[in-house]
């Protein structure tokens, strides 16, 4: 399933720049990434649409680094877009939780009022609204500090582990290139 970006205006903006940048055509260019970017299910089959695209215009050593560049901004705007929502949906829960624990104060005021019968020593000051402390907001809100750290962590791992992955793929890079350069010399000795 496609990734949500609320602010999508963000990403648009760091892709038009980029396409300047490597002289590429953006309005018809970043149309074509923004579909594939919001229709394919997994980052490899993101790279592998946007570097069948980019390959027409840019150099076999460039095409893979612009792609993860591509990639990675789009994960970070919707991941920065996904907290933004959290952060709201929880402000709009405190906020409800909050009204309600006022409705339950001033109605325990007014029922106090009606007891006339208690007596004084008995009766719980109105202004004493420190008993009626909710904690659901705070721990609402710990929750979601967990999970943006988590997400915080998850994706600091995810680019220690891409970094891992393209000085992997580098020297495999390179190992293929020595090999193809001695059978070159090797060929070119035998003739």
């Amino acid at each position: 399933m496609a990734a949500p970006v609320a602010d999508a205006g963000e990403f648009e903006s760091w892709l038009n720049d980029r396409l300047d940048s490597l002289e590429v055509d953006r309005e018809v260019y970043g149309t074509y990434i923004l579909g594939v970017l919001e229709e394919e299910e997994s980052d490899e089959e993101k790279e592998d649409a946007l570097q069948g695209v980019l390959s027409a215009f840019l150099t076999e050593d460039t095409v893979e680094d612009v792609c993860k560049q591509i990639i990675k901004q789009w994960t970070e705007c919707c991941s920065r877009s996904a907290v933004k929502e959290d952060d709201a949906q929880v402000l709009a829960i405190a906020s409800l939780i909050e009204k309600q624990a006022q409705i339950v104060v001033k109605h325990k005021e007014v029922t106090e009022d009606e007891e006339e019968e208690q007596t004084t020593a008995t009766k719980l000051p109105a202004s004493d609204k420190s008993l009626f402390k909710n904690t659901n907001v705070e721990q609402v809100l710990n929750r979601q500090k967990e999970k943006r750290d988590q997400a915080r962590e998850d994706s600091q791992k995810k680019k220690e582990t891409d970094k891992m992955q393209r000085e992997k793929d580098k020297l495999a890079k390179t190992d293929r290139k020595e090999k193809e350069k001695k059978r070159t010399q090797k060929g070119e000795r035998k003739r």
